[in-house]
Protein backbone atom coordinates (compact mmCIF):
# COMPACT_ATOMS: atom_id res chain seq x y z
CA UNK A 1 0.00 0.00 0.00
CA UNK A 2 1.02 3.62 -0.46
CA UNK A 3 1.12 3.49 3.29
CA UNK A 4 0.00 6.15 5.77
CA UNK A 5 2.69 8.52 7.00
CA UNK A 6 3.88 9.13 10.52
CA UNK A 7 6.98 11.17 9.61
CA UNK A 8 8.30 12.91 6.53
CA UNK A 9 11.58 10.99 6.40
CA UNK A 10 9.79 7.67 6.78
CA UNK A 11 7.43 8.63 4.00
CA UNK A 12 10.21 9.47 1.59
CA UNK A 13 12.09 6.27 2.32
CA UNK A 14 8.93 4.20 2.05
CA UNK A 15 8.05 5.79 -1.24
CA UNK A 16 11.30 5.03 -3.04
CA UNK A 17 10.74 2.25 -5.55
CA UNK A 18 12.99 1.01 -8.33
CA UNK A 19 11.59 1.37 -11.82
CA UNK A 20 13.78 -1.42 -13.18
CA UNK A 21 11.28 -3.67 -14.92
CA UNK A 22 10.61 -7.09 -13.46
CA UNK A 23 7.36 -8.26 -14.94
CA UNK A 24 6.04 -11.59 -16.01
CA UNK A 25 4.23 -9.83 -18.83
CA UNK A 26 4.23 -6.36 -20.39
CA UNK A 27 1.80 -3.86 -18.89
CA UNK A 28 -1.07 -3.68 -21.32
CA UNK A 29 -4.67 -2.49 -21.47
CA UNK A 30 -7.68 -4.77 -21.23
CA UNK A 31 -10.64 -4.81 -23.61
CA UNK A 32 -11.98 -1.54 -22.17
CA UNK A 33 -10.01 0.84 -24.39
CA UNK A 34 -10.25 4.61 -24.66
CA UNK A 35 -11.58 6.06 -27.90
CA UNK A 36 -8.96 7.41 -30.29
CA UNK A 37 -10.82 10.68 -30.85
CA UNK A 38 -9.24 13.69 -29.11
CA UNK A 39 -11.06 14.94 -26.01
CA UNK A 40 -11.23 18.27 -24.22
CA UNK A 41 -9.20 18.57 -21.04
CA UNK A 42 -10.72 19.49 -17.71
CA UNK A 43 -8.97 21.84 -15.29
CA UNK A 44 -7.53 19.60 -12.61
CA UNK A 45 -5.99 21.19 -9.53
CA UNK A 46 -6.04 20.80 -5.74
CA UNK A 47 -9.43 22.42 -5.12
CA UNK A 48 -11.62 20.03 -3.12
CA UNK A 49 -8.78 17.74 -2.09
CA UNK A 50 -7.87 17.30 1.56
CA UNK A 51 -4.86 16.35 3.64
CA UNK A 52 -5.34 13.84 6.46
CA UNK A 53 -2.89 13.31 9.29
CA UNK A 54 -1.33 10.44 7.36
CA UNK A 55 -2.91 10.29 3.89
CA UNK A 56 -4.66 12.18 1.11
CA UNK A 57 -8.36 12.46 0.29
CA UNK A 58 -11.06 14.58 -1.31
CA UNK A 59 -14.48 16.09 -0.70
CA UNK A 60 -16.75 14.12 -3.01
CA UNK A 61 -20.35 14.10 -4.14
CA UNK A 62 -22.51 11.82 -6.20
CA UNK A 63 -24.44 13.04 -9.26
CA UNK A 64 -27.63 12.78 -7.17
CA UNK A 65 -26.27 14.65 -4.13
CA UNK A 66 -28.00 17.90 -3.19
CA UNK A 67 -26.18 21.07 -2.13
CA UNK A 68 -27.94 20.80 1.24
CA UNK A 69 -26.66 17.27 1.89
CA UNK A 70 -23.91 16.75 4.48
CA UNK A 71 -20.63 16.68 2.57
CA UNK A 72 -18.51 13.54 2.27
CA UNK A 73 -14.74 12.99 2.36
CA UNK A 74 -13.23 9.93 0.66
CA UNK A 75 -9.88 8.31 1.43
CA UNK A 76 -8.52 4.76 1.73
CA UNK A 77 -9.71 2.13 4.17
CA UNK A 78 -6.08 1.62 5.18
CA UNK A 79 -5.83 5.31 6.16
CA UNK A 80 -8.08 5.03 9.22
CA UNK A 81 -6.52 6.55 12.34
CA UNK A 82 -7.26 3.25 14.11
CA UNK A 83 -5.09 1.26 11.69
CA UNK A 84 -5.68 -1.36 9.01
CA UNK A 85 -8.95 -3.26 8.83
CA UNK A 86 -8.93 -7.05 8.78
CA UNK A 87 -9.93 -8.91 5.62
CA UNK A 88 -13.72 -9.14 5.61
CA UNK A 89 -14.11 -6.28 8.08
CA UNK A 90 -16.58 -3.54 7.17
CA UNK A 91 -17.44 -0.44 9.23
CA UNK A 92 -20.74 1.38 8.74
CA UNK A 93 -21.84 4.60 10.46
CA UNK A 94 -19.09 4.43 13.07
CA UNK A 95 -18.43 7.37 15.37
CA UNK A 96 -15.71 9.76 14.17
CA UNK A 97 -14.59 13.34 14.73
CA UNK A 98 -11.62 13.15 12.38
CA UNK A 99 -10.41 16.42 10.84
CA UNK A 100 -9.26 17.21 7.31
CA UNK A 101 -7.32 20.17 5.92
CA UNK A 102 -9.22 21.55 2.90
CA UNK A 103 -7.11 22.80 -0.01
CA UNK A 104 -7.83 25.41 -2.66
CA UNK A 105 -6.75 25.27 -6.30
CA UNK A 106 -3.12 26.14 -5.53
CA UNK A 107 -2.79 23.61 -2.71
CA UNK A 108 -3.09 26.15 0.09
CA UNK A 109 -4.98 25.02 3.19
CA UNK A 110 -8.03 27.25 3.63
CA UNK A 111 -9.72 25.60 6.59
CA UNK A 112 -10.43 22.51 8.63
CA UNK A 113 -13.33 20.15 8.01
CA UNK A 114 -14.60 17.77 10.70
CA UNK A 115 -16.38 14.44 10.44
CA UNK A 116 -19.49 13.50 12.38
CA UNK A 117 -19.15 9.83 11.48
CA UNK A 118 -17.33 7.27 9.39
CA UNK A 119 -20.12 6.35 6.99
CA UNK A 120 -18.31 3.40 5.39
CA UNK A 121 -14.89 1.76 5.38
CA UNK A 122 -13.38 -1.51 4.22
CA UNK A 123 -10.19 -3.03 2.83
CA UNK A 124 -12.05 -5.98 1.30
CA UNK A 125 -12.63 -6.05 -2.50
CA UNK A 126 -11.74 -2.35 -2.48
CA UNK A 127 -9.83 0.04 -0.20
CA UNK A 128 -12.04 2.96 0.77
CA UNK A 129 -13.23 5.11 3.66
CA UNK A 130 -16.02 7.68 3.41
CA UNK A 131 -16.61 10.21 6.17
CA UNK A 132 -19.72 12.35 6.63
CA UNK A 133 -18.97 15.95 7.65
CA UNK A 134 -20.72 18.45 9.91
CA UNK A 135 -21.12 20.88 7.00
CA UNK A 136 -23.14 20.74 3.80
CA UNK A 137 -21.72 21.30 0.33
CA UNK A 138 -23.47 24.67 0.26
CA UNK A 139 -21.84 25.70 3.54
CA UNK A 140 -18.37 24.69 2.32
CA UNK A 141 -18.91 26.61 -0.93
CA UNK A 142 -20.16 29.68 0.93
CA UNK A 143 -17.27 29.67 3.42
CA UNK A 144 -14.36 28.62 1.23
CA UNK A 145 -15.56 29.00 -2.37
CA UNK A 146 -14.74 25.35 -3.05
CA UNK A 147 -16.99 22.78 -4.71
CA UNK A 148 -16.70 19.00 -4.24
CA UNK A 149 -15.31 16.56 -6.78
CA UNK A 150 -17.92 14.46 -8.57
CA UNK A 151 -17.66 10.66 -8.63
CA UNK A 152 -18.17 9.12 -12.05
CA UNK A 153 -20.78 6.36 -12.10
CA UNK A 154 -19.32 4.54 -15.11
CA UNK A 155 -16.44 2.10 -15.28
CA UNK A 156 -13.13 3.78 -16.18
CA UNK A 157 -11.57 3.10 -19.57
CA UNK A 158 -8.09 1.85 -20.40
CA UNK A 159 -5.91 4.47 -22.05
CA UNK A 160 -7.63 7.37 -20.30
CA UNK A 161 -5.37 10.25 -19.25
CA UNK A 162 -5.59 10.68 -15.47
CA UNK A 163 -4.34 12.89 -12.67
CA UNK A 164 -3.60 11.53 -9.18
CA UNK A 165 -3.98 14.52 -6.86
CA UNK A 166 -2.30 14.22 -3.46
CA UNK A 167 -3.49 16.69 -0.84
CA UNK A 168 -0.88 15.44 1.63
CA UNK A 169 2.10 16.12 -0.62
CA UNK A 170 0.41 18.84 -2.71
CA UNK A 171 1.58 16.98 -5.79
CA UNK A 172 -0.25 16.01 -8.97
CA UNK A 173 0.88 12.90 -10.86
CA UNK A 174 -0.01 12.56 -14.55
CA UNK A 175 -0.21 9.28 -16.46
CA UNK A 176 -2.75 6.98 -18.11
CA UNK A 177 -4.83 4.00 -17.11
CA UNK A 178 -2.76 1.09 -18.39
CA UNK A 179 -5.38 -1.57 -17.73
CA UNK A 180 -7.35 -3.43 -15.10
CA UNK A 181 -6.36 -6.23 -12.72
CA UNK A 182 -8.76 -9.11 -12.10
CA UNK A 183 -7.46 -9.53 -8.55
CA UNK A 184 -4.78 -7.46 -6.84
CA UNK A 185 -3.36 -9.28 -3.82
CA UNK A 186 -1.25 -7.63 -1.12
CA UNK A 187 -0.49 -9.47 2.10
CA UNK A 188 -3.80 -10.64 3.56
CA UNK A 189 -5.93 -8.35 1.36
CA UNK A 190 -7.41 -8.88 -2.08
CA UNK A 191 -8.97 -6.16 -4.28
CA UNK A 192 -11.13 -6.67 -7.34
CA UNK A 193 -10.89 -5.06 -10.79
CA UNK A 194 -8.14 -2.66 -9.74
CA UNK A 195 -6.76 0.13 -11.92
CA UNK A 196 -3.15 -0.19 -13.04
CA UNK A 197 -1.29 3.02 -13.94
CA UNK A 198 1.31 3.48 -16.62
CA UNK A 199 4.77 3.92 -15.14
CA UNK A 200 4.70 7.75 -15.12
CA UNK A 201 2.58 7.82 -11.93
CA UNK A 202 5.25 7.08 -9.31
CA UNK A 203 3.06 7.64 -6.26
CA UNK A 204 4.63 7.39 -2.79
CA UNK A 205 3.65 7.00 0.84
CA UNK A 206 1.15 9.69 1.82
CA UNK A 207 -0.56 9.67 -1.59
CA UNK A 208 -2.89 6.94 -0.34
CA UNK A 209 -6.48 8.08 -0.70
CA UNK A 210 -5.74 10.58 -3.48
CA UNK A 211 -8.57 10.97 -5.99
CA UNK A 212 -7.77 9.64 -9.46
CA UNK A 213 -9.33 12.15 -11.84
CA UNK A 214 -10.20 11.69 -15.50
CA UNK A 215 -8.24 14.49 -17.17
CA UNK A 216 -10.95 15.06 -19.79
CA UNK A 217 -14.09 15.02 -17.61
CA UNK A 218 -12.70 16.18 -14.27
CA UNK A 219 -14.60 13.40 -12.50
CA UNK A 220 -13.17 10.94 -9.98
CA UNK A 221 -12.82 7.43 -11.41
CA UNK A 222 -10.71 5.73 -8.73
CA UNK A 223 -8.82 6.16 -5.47
CA UNK A 224 -5.05 5.71 -5.28
CA UNK A 225 -3.95 2.99 -2.87
CA UNK A 226 -0.84 0.92 -3.54
CA UNK A 227 2.23 0.04 -5.57
CA UNK A 228 4.89 -2.65 -5.84
CA UNK A 229 7.99 -1.15 -4.21
CA UNK A 230 10.57 -3.94 -4.09
CA UNK A 231 9.60 -6.57 -6.67
CA UNK A 232 8.39 -9.02 -4.03
CA UNK A 233 5.36 -11.20 -4.70
CA UNK A 234 2.03 -10.51 -2.95
CA UNK A 235 3.60 -9.12 0.25
CA UNK A 236 2.71 -5.87 2.02
CA UNK A 237 3.83 -2.91 -0.11
CA UNK A 238 4.39 -5.36 -2.98
CA UNK A 239 1.02 -6.26 -4.49
CA UNK A 240 0.84 -8.85 -7.24
CA UNK A 241 -1.66 -9.25 -10.05
CA UNK A 242 -3.68 -12.48 -10.19
CA UNK A 243 -5.50 -13.28 -13.43
CA UNK A 244 -8.72 -15.29 -13.74
CA UNK A 245 -6.71 -18.44 -14.48
CA UNK A 246 -4.53 -17.90 -11.39
CA UNK A 247 -1.44 -16.57 -13.17
CA UNK A 248 0.55 -14.26 -10.88
CA UNK A 249 2.33 -11.22 -12.32
CA UNK A 250 4.69 -8.89 -10.46
CA UNK A 251 5.32 -5.39 -11.81
CA UNK A 252 7.98 -3.69 -9.74
CA UNK A 253 7.59 0.09 -9.64
CA UNK A 254 4.00 0.04 -10.93
CA UNK A 255 1.21 1.62 -8.89
CA UNK A 256 -2.52 0.98 -8.57
CA UNK A 257 -5.90 2.39 -7.60
CA UNK A 258 -9.34 1.07 -6.73
CA UNK A 259 -12.39 1.95 -8.83
CA UNK A 260 -15.09 4.15 -7.31
CA UNK A 261 -17.90 4.09 -9.90
CA UNK A 262 -20.04 1.66 -7.87
CA UNK A 263 -20.06 3.64 -4.63
CA UNK A 264 -22.94 5.94 -5.57
CA UNK A 265 -25.30 2.96 -5.80
CA UNK A 266 -24.83 2.40 -2.06
CA UNK A 267 -25.91 5.87 -0.93
CA UNK A 268 -29.43 7.25 -0.79
CA UNK A 269 -31.18 10.56 -0.10
CA UNK A 270 -29.18 12.87 2.14
CA UNK A 271 -25.91 11.07 1.33
CA UNK A 272 -26.85 8.27 3.74
CA UNK A 273 -25.22 4.88 3.21
CA UNK A 274 -27.62 1.99 2.50
CA UNK A 275 -25.94 -1.28 1.55
CA UNK A 276 -29.31 -2.94 0.86
CA UNK A 277 -29.99 -0.78 -2.20
CA UNK A 278 -30.41 -2.53 -5.54
CA UNK A 279 -27.14 -2.38 -7.44
CA UNK A 280 -24.98 -1.83 -4.36
CA UNK A 281 -22.00 -4.19 -4.51
CA UNK A 282 -19.86 -2.85 -1.67
CA UNK A 283 -19.01 -5.52 0.92
CA UNK A 284 -21.42 -5.70 3.85
CA UNK A 285 -20.59 -6.26 7.52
Amino acid sequence: MNKPLFGVLAAILAGVASIAGFTAAPASATSRTAAAAPQLKATVNFAGTVALSNCSGSVIKFPSSASTDPALVMSNGHCLSSGFLDPGEVLVNASSTRTFSLLNSTGTSVGTLRATKLAYATMTDTDVSIYQLNRTYAQILSTYGISPLVLSTTHPVAGTAIKVVSGYWKTIYSCNIDGFVYRLKEGDWTWKDSVRYTSACQTIGGTSGSPVIDASTGQVVAINNTGNEDGETCTEDNPCEVSEDGTVTVREGINYAEETYGIAACFTTGNQVDLTLSGCTLPKP
